[in-house]
């Protein structure tokens, strides 16, 4: 009953939500043309750039809109509102199942293409940002909730490493969708790789950056939309079900590694509590 009631009284966020998804359905999909190909702005980002205005942690003034309360209970609904996204690609995976089996490893082994995170962010977050362990957290994925959850039950999110993911997270929720759906709107027409391989790489766990991903693929390629819709819903799916176990067993003990070797003085690593004992001791 109180939870109900709180939810009542959040009206003006909910309608707020309602104008903005209005407004932006109203404003469609604009294509801008540089060149090499065509960058696609779908409401989507409308919608984000809307909602970025409204939030008071970015616009002082937007408090008398949207106070800091009301802004911070969307958090959790975000999870809620991304569900029918994930059903409703798990349920194209369904008749697209054939073109998924023809496609065999280049799904399969699509996480192993994740660790390429660590290969090009960690250098940048050790040597050129100057972060400590926060790096561990930060570049061992592209944080979304499962990593989340390892890091927390590893680290506990108070930690530096749970810093550096929830940082990440945060990123990837804000500037995450916009990015995916530039980018691949950008490639679809720019003919450098199929619409199938990019349909299987806007699958990386994470369904608002999938539906900006595919979305903009189906907007450049209308008449691909189910095969796009079928090869992102797998490769999305697939990524939820072996991405823990990547990040848990090969991806966090990789940088972990990397991060002793890289930082040796560090008092979070063996090295550096040996390095410490050792200079007490003289």
């Amino acid at each position: 009953m109180e939870t109900a009631r709180g939810l009542a009284q959040l009206w003006p966020l909910h309608l707020a939500v309602l104008i903005i998804g209005v407004v932006c359905q109203l404003i469609g999909v604009r294509a801008i043309p540089i060149g090499i190909g065509t960058i696609l702005l779908l409401p989507m980002l409308f919608a984000f750039a809307l909602a970025l205005v409204l939030n008071p942690n970015v616009v002082r003034a937007a408090t008398a809109i949207m106070p800091v309360r009301r802004a911070a209970a969307a958090s959790p609904l975000i999870v809620v509102a991304i569900m029918p996204f994930i059903a409703r690609f798990g349920a194209d995976i369904g008749p697209g199942i054939e073109l998924v089996i023809r496609s065999g490893p280049a799904l399969l082994l699509q996480e192993i293409g994740n660790l390429g995170t660590i290969l090009l962010a960690f250098p940048i977050a050790v040597w050129v940002l100057r972060m400590g362990r926060e790096s561990i957290g930060a570049v061992h994925s592209i944080a979304r909730e499962p990593n989340i959850a390892i890091i927390a039950d590893r680290y506990g999110l108070r930690s530096p490493e749970g810093t550096g993911v929830l940082g990440v997270y945060v990123m990837g929720t804000l500037f995450g969708t916009f990015i995916f759906a530039v980018i691949a709107s950008l490639l679809s027409t720019a003919g450098v790789f199929s619409v199938e391989a990019l349909a299987m790489a806007c699958g990386v766990g994470s369904g608002s950056m999938m539906a900006a991903c595919s979305g903009a693929l189906a907007a450049a390629e209308p008449g691909a939309a189910e095969t796009i819709t079928a090869l992102a819903g797998s490769s999305n799916l697939l990524t939820y079900a072996t991405g823990m176990y990547v990040s848990l067993f090969v991806a966090l003990p990789l940088v972990e590694w990397m991060y002793r070797r890289a930082r040796p003085e560090d008092p979070g690593s063996a090295r550096g509590r040996t390095a410490r004992r050792e200079g007490a001791a003289r």
